[in-house]
């Protein structure tokens, strides 16, 4: 059941209203030639593309998968053919600078094309996914022999890059690197370890991969700090192989047409990426953008499970409804739509989706007003941003997760079948909460390096601007809302005032997971308020009457939610038993 249809109308009421980006780009020296029109044209034809080109292979892929021969990988019957027309269709470079043979355009519109192709086929996506990522990476911390050889090669899409941190005793921990590199008797740098769970790190879309690696040099010292990067490709300028061996990939519980691949790196030449001993610093630009994509993973899975959900429930008939819409006619029975334990899931999916849209892509927007601002209002861009990364990793990841799950249970015993398709998406999208830091580590970043790190003062700012767009509201239900708001934000900012004074140092970490989740609320909270008051303009239109009932069942409904974590984080105060004492 292909029936994914990518959401535009609330796509362009997202950035034309909620973001009111195209008012900043005419302000913007970088984007000015970017209006409206030509965002909606691009979005367009990005949702055309994946959804006669990917959506397609979707369940396909799922059921081929990747096959592995004497170190080579073959993708699913037509993914090469996608990816061609991916590369002619100029996508890879739409967001890199144009002096790299990119098109320039903001990561605003990256975001939204990528929420729209992983919601289509986040297989295929896992190979493309990483290249911004990369991109940025290397533009930024690369010598100008390094970009010059191969930056322009990513951003044409000619050669795929992957990220190789983990390896076998070494996961989320990367102080426990072993991989080696050494100088060779020509000066060049020599890399020799195992790299685990690389996505994409074999392949057959293009004919050569980049590899950044980490390694640690002879003089290195322990832990995260003796980490350097490599770019190692899989062969060389010369298409010589460069002793990069794939020796096998991954048989997962999903995205089964994505590869996952174990590589052995075997005096592998590499060029060193930064300085030496500093890694990790570079390759947190590429985590950074990394973790983003994600989080639009999350969105797009719980985009397409709720319209499976919503097109299952209204098309399926069983027993009669307690209750039925004035108008409705009689019948034997109804549209499971109609009853009350599906309604619920229908509106919490839509409220939770078009909620984690507005934020997601607003912290996409604040990037590219980050990278064009300088000085005291950079720092408070990059603070704001700071914040909202590990939300949107996080929160999105698990919505994606658990609001599939919630359609599955719409579709009932058929959703548990493979025909449905509903399945692979709940399969697809767990993944989604372990890589790239768990979620578990995104709620430790949070809060301990993000808020308790500069003691409140960005989570003071963020909040500021929640509550001064609240009060903005010019009618009793925005007013109430914004009401909720401001008690809800005097709660997080009194229990983090109390916990910058605790002395329990294991508090923070056993708090963390909920502070995140009650932070997103406050988050979604903003959101709804923000989208009801512009939509009270316009109210009389059937999208923007939906929108205020959206926001009055977010409110009414999922509000709760924001109290519930708010007294787990109170709790959090009481020590957890080790596992010894279970």
């Amino acid at each position: 059941m292909s029936i994914y249809r990518a959401p535009l109308q609330d796509i362009r009421f997202v950035i034309d209203h909620w973001l009111q980006a195209p008012a900043a780009w005419a302000e913007s020296e970088r984007f000015a030639g970017v209006d409206s029109a030509l965002a909606h044209q691009l979005l367009e034809e990005g949702a055309r593309f994946a959804e006669h080109q990917l959506l397609p292979l979707n369940m396909s892929g799922d059921r081929e998968g990747c096959s592995f021969h004497a170190g080579k990988v073959t993708t699913p019957k037509g993914f090469r053919q996608a990816y061609q027309r991916y590369v002619e269709g100029g996508w890879p470079g739409l967001t890199c600078a144009v002096e790299h043979g990119g098109q320039g355009l903001p990561l605003l519109l990256g975001a939204a094309l990528h929420e729209v192709i992983y919601a289509c086929n986040h297989g295929w996506a896992m190979y493309s996914g990483i290249a911004h990522g990369a991109y940025e990476c290397l533009r930024t911390f690369g010598s100008a022999e390094l970009c010059r050889a191969w930056l322009g090669k990513i951003v044409s899409g000619e050669c795929l890059p992957t990220m190789c941190l983990t390896e076998p005793q070494a996961g989320s921990d990367v102080g426990l690197i072993r991989t080696q590199a050494r100088v060779d008797e020509a000066g060049a740098y020599r890399l020799t370890g195992n790299k685990v769970f690389i996505s994409g790190g074999e392949h057959d879309l293009t004919d050569n991969i980049v590899h950044l690696v980490l390694a640690r040099l002879p003089d290195a010292p322990a832990g995260s700090r003796g980490l350097s990067l490599f770019l190692v490709p899989k062969l060389t300028e010369q298409s010589q192989s460069n002793g990069v061996h794939c020796t096998g990939i991954e048989h997962k519980m999903g995205i089964h047409a994505s590869a996952t691949c174990s590589l052995s790196f075997d005096q592998a030449q590499g060029w060193l990426i930064g300085e030496p001993h500093c890694g990790l610093a570079a390759l947190f630009v590429m985590m950074n953008s990394a973790r983003t994509y994600v989080g639009q993973q999350g969105l797009a899975h719980a985009e397409s499970a709720g319209q499976r959900a919503l097109a299952y429930a209204q098309a399926r008939v069983q027993m009669r409804a307690v209750v039925r819409p004035e108008g409705a006619p009689a019948a034997a029975a109804d549209p499971v739509a109609l009853h009350p334990a599906v309604r619920r899931v229908l509106w919490q999916s839509r409220a939770l989706t078009e909620g984690m849209r507005a934020i997601g892509y607003w912290s996409a927007h604040l990037l590219d007003l980050a990278e064009q601002s300088q000085g005291a209002a950079r720092h408070t861009l990059e603070a704001r941003i700071g914040l909202l990364t590990p939300v949107v990793k996080a929160f999105f990841t698990e919505q994606g997760f658990q609001l599939a799950s919630d359609a599955l249970q719409v579709f009932g015993g058929y959703g548990y079948v493979t025909e449905s398709g509903i399945e692979q998406t709940v399969r697809d999208s767990r993944v989604a909460m372990i890589y790239e830091g768990t979620n578990e580590i995104q709620a430790n970043d949070l809060l301990v390096r993000k808020v308790l790190g500069d003691r409140g003062e960005a989570l003071e700012s963020l909040l500021d601007h929640v509550l001064e767009d609240a009060g903005l509201a010019s009618d009793a239900e925005g007013r109430r809302w914004a009401q909720q708001l401001h008690v809800a934000s005097d709660g997080l900012r009194a229990w983090v005032r109390g916990l910058v004074r605790h002395d329990d140092r294991e508090y923070a970490y056993r708090a963390a997971g909920d502070f995140l989740q009650a932070l997103a609320m406050v988050l979604l909270g903003h959101a709804w308020a923000r989208a009801a008051r512009l939509a009270l303009m316009q109210v009389e239109q059937p999208f923007y009457r939906r929108k205020r009932q959206t926001a009055a069942y977010f409110f009414d409904h999922l509000w709760l939610r924001f109290e519930y974590r708010l007294q787990c984080l109170q709790m959090a105060e009481l020590p957890l038993p080790f596992v010894d004492d279970l």
